[in-house]
């Protein structure tokens, strides 16, 4: 693959298949293509967020959702929500380019940085995450209390 066969561009309502394929493909959440299209609506109009797709030969190959990050115990980040890849495209650059997307945009509003969390079972990932020069800084708990509308 060239330099010229990747290209990443903001996220489209159009994209809202290409996202529900990668959201179940690659991060494992089956959530209804109907309700992506209305999510995706939804956060491509809020100016706390980016949706990004990385673009290979016309084939959307990757994802990624970015998100401020603002609270009152540290300056200024943004917020790495999700970060998907298809399969056929890993090791092509699709992810450290879709990185380097939220870094820019991190940076050009002020940022301090960039955070994500990853479930501690994608070892891959966290790998991964590491060689783009992100570092592990705590362990966590994740806790969620979902209502009967949700379920």
């Amino acid at each position: 693959m060239s330099n010229s066969d990747l290209f990443i561009r903001e996220a489209e309502e159009i994209d809202a298949a290409d996202i529900y394929r990668l959201n179940k493909t690659a991060l494992g959440y089956d959530y209804d293509l109907a309700k992506t299209k209305l999510r995706l609506r939804s956060v491509l109009a809020d100016k706390h967020n980016r949706v990004a797709v990385a673009v290979i030969d016309g084939c959307v190959a990757g994802y990624i959702h970015g998100a401020a990050y603002d609270c009152v115990y540290t300056d200024s980040l943004k917020d790495i929500l999700a970060l998907a890849v298809d399969d056929e495209y890993r090791h092509c650059r699709v992810g450290s380019a879709l990185l380097a997307y939220i870094e820019n945009w991190a940076i050009e509003d002020g940022c301090v940085g960039v955070r994500l969390v990853s479930g501690i079972e994608r070892e891959g990932a966290h790998r991964f995450y590491e060689a783009c020069g992100y570092y592990n800084r705590k362990n966590q708990k994740n806790f969620i209390k979902l209502f009967n509308r949700y379920a």
